[in-house]
């Protein structure tokens, strides 16, 4: 009976390191299983944001709806995800978030307006089926442990040390590389490549402007902006307390933004805890000059006049008048011109 017991635990001792060796060694380590046909929805959710963003800033720029379903084509959730982004960018960067919204009109008639927001419980059911196969995995090696060590009792023989190789996989595809922007002594041509100028008046609660940065051959550079960050009190019209000014570079991943705020906002510490989010504070004074910097464009916003309002509000809260003088610059080095299509190929060769 011992002999017979005996060989039903070695058997089953080998069927299990069998088992593993098959699954570790050969599975994972020798053969691994290659993922191919895969899309955007595959990938993590930095990386998610990253391709969405990059997708709506190219379709800003070449307006092809048709690359845009072949982007996102596989992805069926793909309105919704943009959605989401795009509320959550919004308070952010309002630029990125209008951008996004262009992009998930493509993908439904109606826009954001007719896509719901995924629920809750979605995020949660799928952390609970990541959580359930780590459990499995802990599970089989506990039944190993335990397998190996009651055919060591049976046979008596000294157990011996077992080398384990440990493999790690990344959980997230590597992010596209960023543009990395010239040496700070860089000279750049003594003439602006574009001047703009914007202004606002209390009454313009809708006060938005942007511009189109093109160098002398037409290219396209990037934009540019000024509007209104936030107001104060409850009176119509608005009380606009602070601004934003933003730059755009399509040669760089980020949107830079300075919030331009009037005295009472600057040194009010819950405003301006509030307003930090959306960028730089800066405190508005006429001839005041801030600047705004990307990997290859550089915009120095001028305050060339601005005016208070008064009432009952704290004095120097809000504005009546205020315009901004925008110079562009465009840094000296190789950057060429992207190729559009080309990008799009790219991101989709999985």
């Amino acid at each position: 009976m011992e002999n017979v017991n005996r060989s039903v635990l070695i058997g089953l001792g080998a069927f299990i390191v069998g088992f593993f060796i098959g699954l570790f060694v050969f599975g994972w380590g020798l053969t691994p299983v290659e993922y191919t046909g895969g899309g955007p929805q595959h990938l993590g959710e930095t990386d998610q944001e990253l391709y969405l963003v990059t997708l709506a800033r190219l379709y800003s720029i070449d307006n092809n709806q048709e690359h845009v379903r072949n982007a996102l084509g596989r992805w069926e959730d793909a309105p919704q995800a943009v959605c989401q982004l795009a509320n959550e960018t919004r308070p952010v960067n309002p630029p990125e978030a209008q951008r996004l919204e262009a992009l998930a009109a493509v993908l439904n008639a109606q826009g954001c307006a007719a896509i719901a927001a995924p629920q809750p419980g979605e995020e949660a059911a799928q952390e609970g089926g990541g959580l359930g196969g780590v459990l499995i995995v802990l599970g089989l090696i506990v039944l190993f442990v335990i397998i190996i060590g009651l055919i060591v009792f049976a046979v008596r023989r000294p157990a011996t040390a077992t080398r384990r190789e440990t493999y790690s996989y990344p959980s997230e595809m590597p992010a596209p590389p960023r543009a990395v922007g010239l040496e700070d002594d860089r000279d750049m041509e003594a003439t602006p490549i574009a001047r703009f100028q914007t202004s606002f008046s209390r009454g313009h609660d809708t006060y938005d402007d942007s511009f189109s940065i093109e160098n002398a051959q037409g290219d396209f550079l990037g934009e540019c902006g000024v509007g209104i960050s936030e107001s104060i009190g409850m009176d119509s019209p608005k009380n606009v307390t602070a601004f934003e000014v933003w730059l755009f570079d399509k040669n760089d991943i980020r949107t830079v933004t300075k919030v331009i705020m009037s005295d009472h906002a600057f040194f009010d510490d819950a405003l301006k805890a509030k307003l930090a989010p959306k960028g730089e504070p800066v405190l508005a004074r006429e001839g005041e000059t801030i600047v705004l910097e990307t990997a290859t464009l550089i915009i120095n916003a001028e305050v060339a006049d601005m005016s208070y309002g008064s009432g009952a509000l704290p004095p120097k809260s809000f504005f009546e008048r205020f315009t901004v003088e925008l110079s562009a610059w465009a840094k000296e080095g190789d950057f060429e011109e992207p190729d559009i299509q080309g990008h799009i190929d790219e991101m989709l060769d999985f």
